[in-house]
């Protein structure tokens, strides 16, 4: 069984990817510090529920998003 820490740092990359965010840009946004973020896609940490919240906000999907095994696709920015 996969751990949850691989599922949400894998699931945080692929959806700041798709949104075309650096980790320095993505944490800007979500007020957290680039190695925090680096951390989690490296499943090193074990995040809080508030800064999964603060995560799944600033990617602009659900929670659920960021612990299911196929995360939705983060809605596309206009003008981009």
């Amino acid at each position: 069984m996969e751990d949850v820490r691989h599922r949400l740092g894998s699931n945080l990359r692929k959806l700041r990817q798709a949104k075309g965010l650096s980790q320095e840009a993505f944490a800007d946004e979500a007020g957290l510090h680039r190695t925090y973020i680096s951390d989690l896609e490296r499943y090193a940490r074990n995040p809080t529920i508030t800064v999964v919240d603060r995560i799944a906000t600033a990617l602009g999907v659900s929670i659920g998003d960021l612990l299911d095994d196929t995360p939705s696709s983060p809605p596309q920015n206009p003008g981009e």
